[in-house]
């Protein structure tokens, strides 16, 4: 489904992405791991549009996406939650959710009936009528969750979901992504949060300052001395 081929990306004399080339198949969740600094959202960026690569390629369903706009590359398939979230905070969550549905329905009930669907599947139904400044941190990530899901895509990149929410949160997020892979969607998954994302990802690409340092198996990457020496660390493994 997506192809990521060497890909590259600097910032002035930092070099954000190195050669990074990996594959995802259709229904299958991909990991991305890596300590802050590793590249992580840089790749979802470039992936996404809202970055250039200075080099390399983005194939999509078999066809280059390189130099789409964001909005051109989720019209073809692609969303993305992001790590910061930012929900139009005075507006309910019912209409953040059908903001995502305009540019696929014309007709307001229509996209009201859609966004309903899309917040009981991350269970904030109860919810729609709370303005979205109102949520708690893992409310909002139900809800960016949600919004992404509005854009019908069939690849979905998750960006920390698990991030800054309480342990009792963490099975449900859980839970949801695996219940998207069951219904259809292919993820690829950026998560500090080991034994969620081993639990979860069926191959994982490790970054380290920007270069791809390993691609496998869960197992494998928990057995990979670089990726053990920077970022696993030695307790973990």
């Amino acid at each position: 489904m997506l192809a990521v081929n060497y890909l590259n990306k600097s910032f002035g004399g930092l070099q954000a992405n190195q050669n990074i080339k990996f594959e995802v198949a259709e229904g299958e969740i991909l990991g991305v791991i890596g300590p802050n600094g590793a590249g992580k959202s840089t790749l979802f960026d470039l992936v996404t549009g809202f970055e250039k690569p200075d080099s390399g390629d983005v194939l999509f369903l078999g066809k280059s996406i390189l130099g789409l706009r964001p909005d051109q590359i989720n019209r073809l398939g692609i969303g993305r939650t992001f790590q910061k979230l930012k929900p139009f905070p005075q507006m309910t969550v019912e209409e953040n959710v059908m903001v995502g549905l305009m540019q696929h329905v014309s007709q307001m009930n229509e996209a009201r009936e859609e966004a309903h669907r899309y917040l009981e599947f991350v269970g904030l139904i109860d919810k729609m009528s709370v303005y979205a400044h109102g949520l708690s941190t893992g409310q909002r990530k139900r809800l960016e969750l949600a919004r992404a899901m509005a854009s019908r895509p069939k690849l979905l990149l998750l960006d920390e979901v698990t991030g800054g929410v309480d342990q009792k949160t963490v099975p449900e997020l859980v839970s949801l992504v695996e219940r998207l892979r069951t219904e259809g969607t292919t993820v690829v998954l950026i998560e500090h949060n080991m034994k969620v994302l081993m639990s979860l990802a069926d191959h994982v690409v490790a970054l380290h300052l920007g270069q791809q340092i390993a691609y496998g198996r869960p197992k494998e990457i928990q057995a990979h001395k670089q990726v053990i020496e920077s970022y696993l660390g030695a307790s973990y493994a």
